[in-house]
């Protein structure tokens, strides 16, 4: 973060912006409602704010992306000239030259049959004027300043051979190949790891220094804020609640959600018997304590604990052909062992492509062991029958994108009493339907959301309908993988109190799989490290983060925002 003590001269200037969408000819939304913020010469301004904020929107409208039923009002001049009055084709010529994006998720933005290289060079085509030959050499360059290995290699790649983070890297690189002198960040490290998120933030603020552009970045996440920018405007319902200096805005927040957003995030510090939430502070006084002033939760084991499940020298291998006759081995998961103890939560942290997920599924039965054993209470579920009805019902898994977990076509209440249906549970459908309506009350949701579909939910009342469906089969076991990772700051502490909640009342075993470090701590009795398929540690939720004894470990913990590691604003 930059420490500047006077600002520059305006670059962007924001007047009064509002964007309407008209949804059919007598309804109109306003989605942004008179915000004036602006960003000056070699500045970081961090736009934040919940999913539905208005935040991405102000970005789209800026750039003139907006759809067609999309109305703007207000001025929004760069360098002294307003965008929104600007030709169509000047405008077109700005973009990506003057002012570039980058957008949230990498792969809906690169172009999956073009390789990485091509689309560097359409870009430097367009706005550059280079021949093909400069273009080329020109992109092998931009991908070794954004630190792609091996760049005159993989300018030949196509996106899908890439990691996450390095997708990333090559959208960064395609934002600044003109030299933008503002660059719009929209969510770029959302749902990375720790360790990748913190690869990207070095990066961009290594690009301002280098180049001295302006940078924008939008976020839900606030501990993020203080590692990136000068100044901070945070937005809700369209509408711009609070601005000033990050320090400022730290130290004491003036507006009620902004503190809200500060408070709702876990941290390294402290663990609260609940998360507080934004009604805590919009409503305040419902509660016995006040949101800041919450008893600790107690975690930990003692050692004498009942285990319910154990897992034994469990292994994974993937296998694909190479030439002919041969075959390669990939070993996605080696020599696994833990235990669960019962009632207790397990955490299961390591960044992508380290063996968290294939080791869940083999739990489940969903990915068949290469070998190793798994117990359940002494039996071993790798060696039952796999149509075991029984055994499928006490171990259930929530995934991180519940959308794509949940029937379309099914209303939330067939979602719920299919899998009552086919484990016998309640003796007639209107048994399971009550049943099902139970269920929705106890995950927090309306009774009229048994006959929606589940497009017609926010994501974490999506996942909310995923949790409800596990409960319907009394699991004595919930595998949670990633299923808080992609949500605002304010659900996902909804969803911890929800799983802390129903741990407490119905003495379920948890295994909490995250790449969110701060989330695991808060959740977790004991806490398994893993980094290519071996898991390197298990310990003690606050033994490992206080004195973490594998180096990846200590790699993992240095990743994390700083914002993490001090009291509760």
């Amino acid at each position: 973060m930059s420490l500047q003590t006077e600002r520059a001269e305006t670059l962007l200037d924001i007047r009064d912006l509002t964007v309407d969408f008209r949804i059919d000819r007598a309804t109109t939304l306003r989605a942004v409602r008179n915000v004036s913020f602006d960003v000056a010469e070699n500045e970081t301004v961090a736009l934040v704010g919940e999913s539905g904020s208005g935040k991405s929107v102000t970005a789209l409208a800026i750039l003139g992306l907006l759809p067609e039923n999309a109305s703007v009002g207000g001025a929004t001049l760069f360098i002294g000239r307003d965008l929104f009055a600007m030709p169509r084709r000047e405008l077109q010529r700005l973009r990506g030259r003057d002012i570039s994006i980058v957008f949230q998720e990498p792969m809906s933005s690169l172009n999956p049959v073009f390789s990485v290289g091509f689309q560097l060079v359409e870009v430097l085509k367009q706005h550059a004027s280079l021949r093909p030959r400069d273009a080329r050499a020109r992109a092998v360059d931009l991908l070794r300043e954004v630190g792609i290995p091996e760049p005159a290699a993989k300018v030949r790649a196509y996106p899908f051979e890439l990691s996450g983070g390095q997708q990333q890297r090559v959208m960064i690189a395609m934002a600044i190949a003109c030299e933008p002198k503002l660059l719009i960040a929209d969510e770029p490290t959302t749902a990375l790891d720790v360790t990748v998120q913190k690869q990207i933030l070095e990066l961009i603020a290594e690009l301002q220094a280098r180049r001295r552009m302006s940078v924008l970045f939008i976020t839900h996440d606030l501990a993020l804020v203080a590692e990136v920018a000068d100044r901070v405007v945070v937005m809700r319902d369209g509408e711009v609640r609070e601005q000033g200096p990050v320090r400022q805005v730290y130290e004491a927040p003036a507006d009620a959600y902004t503190k809200a957003l500060l408070a709702c995030r876990p941290r390294l510090t402290n663990r609260p018997v609940r998360l507080p939430v934004i009604d805590d502070f919009l409503n305040p006084g419902r509660e016995e304590h006040p949101p800041l002033e919450l008893p600790e939760r107690s975690r930990g084991l003692r050692g004498d604990e009942d285990v319910i499940l154990e897992a034994r020298h469990l292994a994974k291998s993937f296998y694909r052909r190479e030439g002919l006759i041969g075959k390669h081995e990939e070993r996605a998961v080696k020599d696994a062992s833990f235990k669960l103890a019962r009632g207790k939560t397990l955490g299961l942290v390591g960044e992508s492509g380290s063996g968290k997920t294939t080791l869940a599924l083999m739990l489940v039965r969903l990915q068949q062991a290469t070998r190793g054993e798994v117990l359940l209470e002494g039996v071993d579920l790798l060696s039952v029958r796999s149509d075991s009805i029984e055994h499928k019902r006490r171990i259930q898994i929530v995934f991180q994108n519940p959308y794509a977990s949940l029937n379309p076509r099914f209303t939330a209440g067939q979602i719920l009493m299919e899998p009552m249906h086919i484990h016998g549970i309640g003796e007639t459908q209107t048994g399971r339907r009550e049943l099902a309506y139970a269920m929705f009350e106890k995950v927090g949701l309306p009774a009229d959301a048994f006959f929606k579909y589940p497009h017609e939910f926010s994501g974490g009342q999506r996942q909310r309908i995923a949790i409800a469906r596990c409960l319907t089969m009394r699991p004595d076991i919930l595998i949670c993988d990633e299923s808080v990772s992609a949500l605002d700051v304010s659900v996902q502490a909804q969803l911890l109190n929800l799983l802390q909640d129903l741990q407490d009342e119905f003495g379920m075993s948890y295994l909490f799989i995250s790449h969110d470090l701060a989330v695991v701590k808060y959740m977790s009795d004991e806490i398994m490290v893993m980094t290519e398929g071996e898991v390197v540690e298990i310990a003690d939720s606050d033994e490992i983060y206080a004195r973490p004894r594998h180096p990846y470990t200590r790699k993992l913990l240095a990743a994390l925002p700083n914002a993490l590691l001090e009291p509760g604003a």
